[in-house]
């Protein structure tokens, strides 16, 4: 369950980036594959190499509190060794543990702004997996029970995709092959 308690280790590496971590030299933070970041600094989060993995960007606008994490997997109850050193591996303990840490940084769930990328099926074109539309559907069943509504989201296809957040302003921004766009 998203709930609005927090605990240090459900906050994944990123902790020692989130809230202060970002400084005027580092107006950017990058986070890595089965990473988040939550920060109330005025600067730019960035996720590259999003496939079958999903990117969720979560926004507070009157307090200007951002985050973003970019699970590899929807169910962390198939590993939870891996789940509990690693929470934001997985859809089930990172998203929740995404929304604690913004809560913790005075971000209020109903003021949130969530924006998704991702889910892509890169190297399984017979759909074999199908581990892109698996996080994609764990990530709606965990939002839906906890009534958050998806404002904006780029899922599915067949491409690679980066994600960035402006924690300044809570405009994201996705590049493909393509191009870039507002999400």
């Amino acid at each position: 369950m998203i709930g609005a308690t927090d605990t240090q280790s459900e906050v994944s590496t990123a902790s020692a980036r989130a809230g202060g971590g970002a400084s005027a030299k580092s107006a950017q933070i990058t986070v890595d594959i089965a990473d988040l970041a939550v920060t109330n600094k005025p600067s730019k989060i960035i996720t590259h190499s999003l496939g079958s993995c999903i990117g969720v960007t979560i926004w507070d606008p009157e307090v200007r509190v951002g985050g973003m994490i970019h699970y590899m997997l929807p169910d962390g109850a198939l590993s939870p060794e891996k789940a509990k050193a690693k929470p934001a591996m997985f859809a089930t303990t990172g998203v929740p543990a995404l929304f604690r840490a913004a809560f913790a940084m005075g971000a209020v769930k109903k003021r949130l702004i969530v924006k998704v990328a991702g889910g892509s099926t890169l190297l399984d074109d017979n759909g074999t997996f199908n581990i892109g539309k698996r996080n994609y559907v764990m990530l709606r069943k965990l939002l839906w029970k906890n009534e958050i509504l998806i404002k904006s989201e780029d899922v599915g296809g067949a491409i690679s995709r980066t994600l960035v957040l402006d924690v300044a302003t809570g405009r994201v921004v996705i590049r493909n092959r393509n191009g870039e766009r507002e999400l």
